[in-house]
């Protein structure tokens, strides 16, 4: 009975436990709840809500398949958040308390920078698991505690680059052991740069304080002295007074006797004394006229490598900053370094050369083969503004993006260095070539293709939503394909650091109709424009700059395509070396009409490209068997699948693909 007894209180307690646990767990915010909370205390530009965070109200952070759904929400695991990037919306006012966001158990990327947000640095404190925390391009300031980043020990990479943060750099930042990357670029931090920074090396970045020592090529911090020598030099100041006090009492002694004899002696003798002294030219202003000469100030200037030297007084300018030729630098994480040395001694190919300058495929000793490109017409952005720009590229991470992997920087010409595609370009396997040995691509790797595509430029829509055109430059020489013949981006986002004229010349996003037109700008529908063109070129296998008269309207790809489907009702538009076609027609078809929409002349009338991402993503390599799918493939004789056979049906009256399809 006893041991009944025992066992029931038990029960009772595992059940008040789990009722506890219940309970507790139901009082816990949902993640849905605790961004909305946060989402309230940010304020936007005219000092009210953010319109770009309204699609909160609804739904949740995270799909089931941990699909992110709102905006700014960039990366879900296990139905939480992980990625939070609030960039570039225009925040205003203090910061915001980040303990609101303490209840978000996943997160552990946050950024919050290129907004306006002021006043010191948030607590940081509430979100010890963040791996990563980006506040760059604001207008915070003042001094950082030195213990505000002793909790975040899993941090790798902070940027607080461009704020006005003064003071010491605090010690705490180095608490991390796997920190990797730290900029403080361009504030107003003063002293010595902690030890444990210094061990970050390449990763740290300290340049634009001027008054931080103790980094490698810059000032040397002053020695500190040491507790004996500061102990005698003290006693031995005393010393020193006190003897000055001494012999300061006995001149004044002396001093005071002097003059009262001298008191007496001119009472004695005035009227002599004052005519010796008319005598000698003196006077009583005869002080106050005394010029007193000082040697030339000595202007203290910044010297090439970055210590403070004396310069020759009345020189102007003094010595130039140091322009660190020939020295490469990463913008992608955990990559192996290199030297530029070490590319010039690789065997080196030359791929080509392009509207920017020539590639060549460099291939390390015992490493990787690289793509080097040249770019002469890159002088659109000044050092700073440079390297800003490319260490946000590094930041980029999506499978259809060739990433930025390093890039040197001189006044007369940059680098960028990217990883090697084994399959080279799409436009080189789409055009042949002398080299080129890949059979012609099939259906299903052409629409592959496309999907890829479409992917990322949406991806770089997402990420980039500060630049006119994201990516600028979208066209089949630009998309590489990997050795699965999956797309990767390349040359995108540029146009920030492009000089404009050379721009306007050579980018593909500046020949989109309303920029042709004189004075026309470029937009993100001229990407889209692009995009387009590019899905063109890969259904017909033709050469899109075959088509191009220059001044007048309508002669492109797009012109070309339209006028065979709608005039001449013939089927020469699906490139006739396209295998794989057989049951697909419609979808090719779907196609054909999502590249014509995109390349809508009227601008307003043009898709967007979250209405082309959908079109492409419904698309398979089959038709489905639904009366929408199968229209083009109903018009078509038994045995015929042929792509031309598809564009004829294509083109039957009610059938035909328009520009405003």
């Amino acid at each position: 009975m006893a041991m009944a007894g025992a066992a029931g209180r038990l029960l009772l307690l595992a059940a008040a436990a789990a009722l506890i646990a219940l309970a507790a767990a139901q009082s816990q915010p949902s993640e849905t709840q605790v961004l909305q909370k946060f989402r309230n205390t940010l304020r936007g530009p005219d000092g009210g809500p953010l319109e770009q965070l309204r699609q909160w109200d609804t739904g949740a952070p995270c799909d089931a398949d941990n699909t992110p759904r709102w905006a700014g929400v960039r990366l879900c695991g296990k139905g939480r958040v992980v990625v939070l990037q609030l960039e570039a919306l225009g925040l205003r006012g203090p910061a915001p308390d980040l303990s609101l966001l303490a209840p978000l158990v996943g997160l552990r990327s946050l950024s919050l920078a290129q907004n306006s947000l002021t006043g010191a640095l948030p607590d940081v404190s509430a979100l010890p698991a963040l791996k990563f925390l980006y506040l760059f391009q604001n207008a915070f300031s003042g001094e950082i505690p030195d213990d505000a980043f002793a909790k975040l020990r899993a941090l790798q990479k902070l940027d607080l680059s461009r704020n006005g943060f003064s003071g010491p750099i605090p010690s705490s930042i180095a608490t991390s052991g796997k920190l990797r990357d730290v900029n403080l670029a361009n504030n107003n931090f003063s002293g010595p740069v902690p030890d444990g920074l210094q061990r970050l090396g390449a990763g740290l970045h300290v340049q634009g304080n001027k008054l931080v020592c103790g980094v490698p090529g810059g000032p040397a911090c002053p020695p500190s002295p040491s507790p004996s020598s500061s102990s005698s030099s003290s006693s031995g100041s005393m010393k020193v007074l006190m003897t000055i006090a001494i012999v300061v009492v006995a001149i004044g002694g002396l001093l005071a006797v002097a003059g009262i004899i001298a008191a007496l002696q001119v009472r004695r003798n005035g009227p002599l004394y004052a005519a010796r002294a008319e005598t000698l030219g003196g006077s009583s202003d005869a002080a106050a006229k005394v010029k007193v000469i000082s040697a030339p100030a000595v202007k203290i200037e910044q010297s090439d490598g970055g210590a403070v030297t004396p310069a020759a007084a009345g020189k102007r300018g003094g010595g130039r900053r140091e322009e660190h030729h020939g020295k490469l630098v990463f913008v992608q994480e955990g990559r192996a370094r290199f030297e530029l040395e070490d590319l010039l001694r690789a065997s080196a190919e030359v791929l080509g050369s392009g509207n920017f300058g020539a590639s060549y495929k460099a291939t390390l000793l015992d490493g990787p083969a690289l793509v080097v490109k040249r770019f002469k017409e890159m002088n659109g952005a000044g050092r700073e503004d440079f390297a800003e720009h490319m260490r946000r590229l590094g930041r980029l991470v999506h499978p259809n993006l060739l990433p930025v992997v390093a890039y040197l920087y001189k006044k007369e010409e940059k680098l960028l260095v990217t990883d090697y595609m084994p399959n080279g370009s799409l436009a080189h396997v789409l055009h042949g070539g002398a080299r080129s040995s890949l059979p012609p691509l099939d259906w299903p790797k052409r629409l592959k293709i496309i999907k890829g595509v479409a992917r990322g430029l949406a991806y770089l829509y997402d990420e980039l939503p500060v630049l006119t055109v994201p990516h600028g430059h979208l066209k089949s020489s630009n998309v590489l394909l990997d050795a699965s013949f999956e797309p990767v981006l390349t040359d995108y986002a540029l146009a920030p650091v492009v000089t404009p004229q050379h721009a306007a010349q050579v980018m593909v996003a500046y020949k989109s109709p309303e920029c042709a037109a004189q004075g026309g700008r470029p937009g993100r529908k001229s990407d889209v424009w692009s995009l387009g063109i590019l899905v063109l070129e890969v259904l017909t296998g033709k050469f899109p700059a075959n088509y191009l008269r220059q001044g007048r309207a309508g002669t492109d790809l797009a012109g070309w395509v339209h006028s065979v489907v709608r005039e001449e009702w013939t089927g020469e538009v699906f490139d006739r070396d396209m295998r794989g076609t057989r049951g697909a027609e419609g979808e090719m078809v779907k196609l054909l009409k999502v590249g014509l929409g995109c390349c809508e002349p009227d601008v307003d009338r043009r898709w967007g490209l979250e209405e082309a991402l959908a079109r492409v993503e419904e698309l398979r390599e089959r038709d489905g068997g639904d009366d929408s799918i199968s229209t083009a493939s109903s018009f078509v004789s038994d045995g015929d699948t042929t792509p031309a056979a598809a564009a004829a049906a294509a083109s039957r009256p009610g059938e035909t693909p328009s520009h405003s399809a």
